[in-house]
């Protein structure tokens, strides 16, 4: 609220005791004291106050005492609030608090009047703003509440118990759980501290207030004893622990660090009385000790440190950590297990393992394909570069746990299975899957792969074509050019097998597919030797397209005159080639596949293969044309054979006879881009030819 100019007004009296004659206050208060005096028997509370005063302000309800909060003389209305509340006037000063931050500095005591309103009554509340916990906005503070002093009242820390004792005697209120007065934004204020000041009082540094753990950015690099290595992952309370005098209060300083030995046991019982954790072991592991770190040269002792032995951490030898007591070393069985399960003892070194392998690796073995000779297998052609675990599998007797320690020292379960190195050798299928399938375990090969292979390579087959000519099926002809696995198939293979080698059908379609459908002439099939094929009687197995000479005048189309010189697929056309061809049509041939030939559905009539070059003018309704009418099969495709006095109504009598067609036919047409001689319509007067 704005202060009014009337300082009645402004000091809350109403507008009835305005001064009508534009007199201040102070004159008026000396008239009315004067005539006070004069008069002598009236009030002069009655004559001066504008109305009592609040009970927190009811001791300075008297005429007498006006001037503790007004300044008269002045020539303008001052208030004097801040000489009694002058723990409201430090706020001010340090701009702290809301009172520091709402209080207009350059109007001072006039500007608590836009809050506060005096002489309304004993009973009337002076201050005018809203202090319910929902409305009110805490940020006019200066302590924006955050994290979990959101969700407290505003008891919680505006109480008595939170405000210090040089507060206490500042604060004018008397009860002091009623004012919001006191409260400072240090931690310490509402909580106590659990450190008992070994940390200081800045408690932020380490904490915030969405909750008090974890610790957020508390940085122990800047501490005495730095955290490096496996230190950093350490839970604070592994080292900071309840003190001895109170189990409430956790040590964080005076703990001894100087040596490891403050906070770790020394797991060598003192074997190294004298010397630093540090000579040995360092903050990143414990376990991975190294010659080069602690300076122990272990070349000294009778068992010097030689290629992976270099990279073993001291426990995995030393397991007691006692490293005076004397360890087997003199044989590699003394630390190791023998994976191959004692099958190297027939060999005079007893099967030492430095026979076959070196301390720089267990692998690659030292025995190499040269020392396989000295076996009664000696690795020859493709089973030279084989691996050795190619021959030499498990041996299925059971899977040993090992225990195998690696660079971290710690000892890990390992499952091996022993590998068999006298495996059986003597036939190929001892160690190979026969791929045929059984299809040669009978006589004469009994499943001798080096009947038909070598050790250089399996494929090529060493079954060359002459050894072919002494089975039941001997290559002649085109045969001779065929790949072996065009006819010995993936896809017909028997189960477990990789091709077909035994065939129950030989005959051509045991192989080749039919591409005439089944269609022979009956008497072709009376006309077969015993024992022939019927492909045979028109082919042989020099070539397909080699086909022997064909009497077709055993079919319903004997053949004349320029018929005879044509080839079978002029006539007898696959669907492919006559879809390539001119539009002819022979629905039978077109509906049949590539492959298939027709012979007992070619056409019969002319129009079957020739184009009618009429154009239909000698076709009968309802029936196919018949070029034989006219036409004969010579060479010439002459018109011998029609006859004009009988097939027209025009004679050909006389000199007429000698006249070519085409002396009288001259009309033509074009239809369908080809040109058409018109015979239907020649003039008949003798005046259309002669003059």
């Amino acid at each position: 609220m704005s202060i009014h100019r009337n300082p009645a007004v402004a000091l809350g009296f109403g507008s009835r005791f305005a001064d009508p004659w534009g007199l201040t206050l102070p004159i008026r208060c000396l008239l009315v004291l004067f005539g006070a005096g004069f008069f002598g028997g009236t009030s002069l509370r009655a004559q001066v106050s504008p109305g009592p005063l609040s009970r927190p302000h009811h001791s300075l309800d008297t005429p007498l005492k006006c001037a503790s909060c007004h300044t008269f003389g002045a020539g303008r209305e001052k208030l004097k609030c801040m000489n009694c509340h002058g723990e409201i006037l430090a706020l001010v000063r340090a701009h702290e608090s809301m009172h520091g931050r709402v209080v207009d500095r350059a109007k001072g005591d006039n500007d608590c009047a836009r809050c506060h309103s005096e002489h309304n009554g004993e009973n009337f509340r002076i201050f005018k703003w809203d202090t319910s916990e929902d409305e009110f906005d805490h940020r006019q503070t200066g302590y924006v509440l955050e994290g979990r002093h959101a969700r407290l009242k505003c008891r919680a820390c505006h109480s008595s118990k939170h405000i210090s004792v040089a507060d206490h005697k500042r604060i004018m209120v008397r009860d002091l759980d009623r004012t919001f007065e006191g409260m400072h934004p240090a931690c310490l204020t509402c909580h106590e501290d659990p450190h008992t000041g070994q940390l200081g009082a800045d408690c932020q540094k380490c904490h915030d207030v969405f909750g008090w753990k974890p610790v957020k950015s508390f940085d122990h690099s800047n501490t005495r004893f730095p955290l490096t290595g496996k230190h950093q992952a350490v839970e604070c309370a592994k080292c900071h622990k309840p003190t001895a005098a109170d189990p409430k209060i956790v040590q964080y300083r005076g703990l001894d660090f100087a040596t490891c030995t403050g906070c770790h046991q020394d797991p060598h019982h003192g074997a190294f009385e004298g010397r630093r954790c540090e000579a040995c072991h360092n903050t990143n592991t414990w376990k991975g000790v190294q010659v080069s770190q602690n300076n122990f040269d272990h070349s000294k002792t009778k068992f010097p440190l030689n290629g992976k032995h270099t990279e073993l951490a001291c426990q995995v030898c030393h397991k007691a950590s006692n490293f005076k007591e004397p360890i087997a070393h003199e044989k590699c069985m003394d630390c190791h297990q023998d994976p191959h399960n004692g099958q190297f003892k027939r060999r005079p070194d007893r099967g030492e393992c430095g026979s076959c392998h070196q301390e720089a690796g267990w692998k690659p073995s030292t025995f190499t394909e040269t020392s396989h000779r000295s076996t009664p297998y000696p690795l020859v052609g493709k089973h030279q570069g084989v691996a050795c675990a190619k021959c030499h599998p498990g041996t299925g007797l059971g899977a040993k746990v090992h225990p195998v320690t690696i660079l971290d020292a710690k000892v890990h379960s390992v499952t091996v299975v022993d590998t068999n190195y006298y495996p059986a050798f003597k036939a190929c299928l001892d160690c190979h899957k026969d791929p045929h399938g059984k299809q040669f375990a009978s006589d004469p090969h009994a499943n001798k792969c080096e009947d038909c292979h070598k050790v250089e390579g399996f494929e090529p087959s060493s079954f060359t074509l002459s050894q072919h000519q002494s089975i039941t099926f001997a290559l002649n002809g085109a045969h001779t050019a065929v790949a072996c696995q065009d006819c010995h198939r993936k896809e017909t293979a028997p189960p477990g097998a990789d091709r077909q080698y035994h065939f129950a059908n030989r005959s051509c379609d045991g192989c080749h597919q039919d591409p005439h459908h089944g269609e022979y002439p009956d008497l072709l099939k009376a006309r077969l030797k015993r024992g022939q094929e019927l492909c045979e009687s028109c082919h042989s197995v020099r070539s397909w397209r080699e086909v022997k000479p064909f009497d077709h005048d055993i079919t319903k189309w004997p053949l004349t005159g320029l018929h005879r010189a044509l080839g079978c697929l002029d006539c007898h056309r696959p669907a492919a080639t006559e879809a390539s061809a001119r539009e002819i049509p022979v629905k039978a041939a077109t509906e049949r596949s590539a492959r298939e030939i027709p012979f007992k559905a070619a056409p019969e009539k002319c129009v079957g293969c020739h184009e009618d070059i009429h154009n239909g003018q000698f076709q009968r309704i309802g029936e196919p044309v018949e070029c034989g009418t006219c036409h004969d099969t010579g060479a010439h495709w002459s018109a011998g054979k029609f006859d004009h006095d009988s097939g027209t109504s025009f004679s050909l009598a006389g000199a007429h006879e000698q006249v070519p067609c085409q002396r009288c036919h001259t009309e033509r047409k074009e239809i369908n881009g080809r040109t058409v001689v018109t015979y239907h319509g020649t003039p008949r007067e003798c005046s259309a030819c002669h003059r």
